[in-house]
């Protein structure tokens, strides 16, 4: 009577391998979703701009395109501009843009490498059309915004 022994289990080297594999798989996966996740907390920062974008379309709008009447808060008929958890304590700050136009710019906090939002609307000449332009570190790579 001869009788085969069957295996049972998994050999040493069968586990490593698979400790190996884990491990690199790991290594990869995780830097990408800390990304993902700094990106979805900036895009508090940039939906929080869109409402201020728009009261400064509207009364541009109003305007007759007038920059000059829609470049702060209290011209644009906002008491506060709501900042984004994300943001430093400085808020949202609306002026004008130096080559004309209005510059909406805010800071991030740490969680978001401290990236800064900056988002330029620009009217032509006698148009309440409004165009707007993102600039600023968050677009640097990792691009935490999109142009």
């Amino acid at each position: 009577m001869n009788m085969k022994k069957v295996q049972q289990g998994f050999t040493l080297i069968e586990l490593m391998i698979v400790v190996a594999i884990i491990g690199i798989l790991a290594s990869i996966a995780i830097p990408a979703y800390q990304d993902y996740i700094t990106k979805a907390k900036f895009q508090d920062i940039v939906s929080s701009a869109a409402a201020i974008e728009t009261a400064v379309s509207m009364c541009l709008q109003e305007n007759a395109g007038d920059e000059a009447s829609c470049n702060t808060a209290a011209l644009i008929g906002i008491t506060t501009m709501a900042a984004s958890k994300e943001m430093t304590s400085a808020g949202w700050v609306l002026s004008s843009a130096a080559s004309g136009g209005v510059t909406l710019t805010g800071i991030g906090k740490p969680s978001v490498d401290d990236k800064t939002y900056i988002n330029t609307g620009i009217s032509a000449a006698g148009s309440s059309q409004m165009t707007w332009t993102q600039s600023g570190s968050c677009l640097d790579a990792p691009a935490l915004c999109k142009q």
